[in-house]
């Protein structure tokens, strides 16, 4: 039986998502994979651009609350940004959890000079979830 593993963000919109993308793609044979957020953001349309040109369509996925992951019994939660490592609710907490913050690149994006400068942004985070996810394939428990 696969390990159920989660990917908490603030709102499930970019970061998370990249993560559930890139986990679905590189371990989704030994994990099931999911994310979702504190609230709900809606899918952040730079996260789906940059990660399509990694050859990962992430553009189905939708913006989720835990509230509807709330019957799953994680094994695993991964915590990418500090608000939710801090806002974790007590149910998770009987998973092992580990924080892993990555930089938000649409705040980062508000102090862009041009729309390639936004998307570098996007691009970096997107390549460091990457290398986390790779660690994960080695086993994080």
């Amino acid at each position: 039986m696969r390990k159920k593993i989660l990917f908490l963000c603030t709102g499930n919109s970019c970061r998370s998502q990249m993560a559930e993308g890139w986990a679905k793609s590189l371990i989704e044979d030994k994990y099931e994979i999911y994310s979702a957020g504190i609230k709900t953001h809606g899918l952040n349309p730079k996260a789906v651009l940059v990660m399509k040109e990694v050859g990962i369509d992430i553009s189905t996925h939708r913006s989720k609350t835990l509230s509807e992951l709330e019957d799953i019994d994680f094994d695993i939660v991964f915590t990418v940004c500090g608000h939710a490592e801090e806002t974790c609710p007590a149910y998770l907490k009987q998973a092992k959890r580990i924080h892993v913050g990555f930089d938000d690149p649409p705040q980062l994006e508000k102090l862009a000079k041009s729309e390639e400068e936004a998307l570098n942004h996007y691009r970096r985070v997107r390549d460091e979830i990457q290398r986390f996810v790779i660690t994960i394939k080695e086993g994080p428990e």
